[in-house]
């Protein structure tokens, strides 16, 4: 029995509808260290092929995210496994023994990239946070979307080094300190009014701290603390990819700039050894560099939305020959 022409071309709709609404997030490791990225997915939606993996310096991956996914990323940094297997990183790590992290967050200092894609009115929601603290600098980039505040985020400077020392993460290593990460405030003293909870958890009673002004001063459009959204939550229409880079190359007139300073290094890998001075350092506190990079901060040939372009022109075709020839069937 032939089918009827409407649901052919309703079930043709569906397919290509749903092809145009995946997103693919491209993870880039450009600094001069090896990450390990680690993934977990929110409670209730599908899950991502990978919950973990390594990226060499200069490496890339991409992963296929479902529709409506929601979840975080973030970068795992001096990983390594011991004598019986078991897999553990300074910073970053997930506590499941294995290079995937299957279903554990990140032990803070991390820094986090946040999703929500076809929230609200369709769009997709994104972040940048600080809220748990800073281990690596990260950049994500829309490729593609529309609306105006679907731009890049994220955190590119140099907090390890520069750290207050009340919530430096440090590591032995030779017989010296070396600065690995910086805690939140929350987490450094644990007390109701860093942390936004009890008497203070509401936007109105829970107010920026000196600590996460610091975070905010250093990288403007990362989360900060608990209620820092207007500033920190980006919005894209149109379903893009995204580009997820830890350490980003800033663009030729930073590079320059940088080049007149005393330290030319946009970033310290972990396990650098910090000049912070010791003792409340918060008065003076200043990051290593405090560009941020948005546009332009990114090789643009990686992800760009041409090559989806391209795919769904292919697509556009095939199913209209397809719906040419069911149509001289009937």
């Amino acid at each position: 029995m032939a089918l009827p022409l409407p649901l052919i071309f309703l079930i043709f709709s569906n397919l290509f509808v749903s092809g145009v609404r995946s997103t693919s997030f491209i993870m880039v490791n450009k600094c001069e260290y090896t990450v390990w990225p680690g993934l977990l997915s929110n409670a209730g939606v599908p899950p991502l092929p990978t919950t973990g993996f390594v990226l060499q310096k200069g490496e890339e991956r991409t992963i296929n995210a479902p529709t409506s996914w929601g979840g975080r990323f973030w970068g795992r940094t001096q990983c390594s496994a011991d004598t019986d297997g078991k897999f553990t990183c300074l910073t970053g790590d997930c506590g499941s023994g294995t290079i995937e992290c299957s279903g554990s967050g990140a032990a803070p200092p991390a820094t986090l990239a946040e999703f929500t894609l076809d929230g609200s009115n369709g769009l997709d929601f994104y972040d940048v946070s600080l809220v748990d603290g800073y281990n690596v600098p990260m950049l994500v980039a829309p490729q593609g979307g529309s609306g105006l505040n679907c731009s890049s985020t994220g955190c590119v400077v140099d907090l390890n080094g520069s750290c207050p020392s009340e919530l430096k993460v440090t590591s032995l290593d030779g017989g010296g300190k070396l600065s690995m990460g910086c805690k939140s405030a929350c987490e450094a003293f644990r007390t109701p009014e860093y942390c936004c909870s009890g008497a203070y958890g509401t936007p109105d009673t829970c107010k920026p701290s000196s600590y996460s002004l610091m975070f905010k001063t250093a990288c403007p459009r990362a989360y900060s603390y608990a209620y820092d959204d207007q500033s920190s939550t980006f919005t894209c229409a149109k379903s893009p990819n995204y580009v997820i880079t830890f350490c980003p190359t800033p663009n030729t007139s930073q590079k320059s700039s940088q080049d007149q300073s005393s330290d030319p290094k946009q970033t310290t890998p972990p396990g650098t050894s910090s000049t912070t001075p010791a003792g409340d350092s918060s008065a003076t506190w200043s990051p290593v560099d405090t560009s941020m990079i948005y546009e332009g901060a990114l090789d643009q040939s990686k992800g760009t939305p041409s090559t989806c372009h391209l795919s769904l022109c292919g697509i556009t075709v095939t199913l209209a020959l397809a719906f040419c020839r069911m149509w001289r069937l009937f």
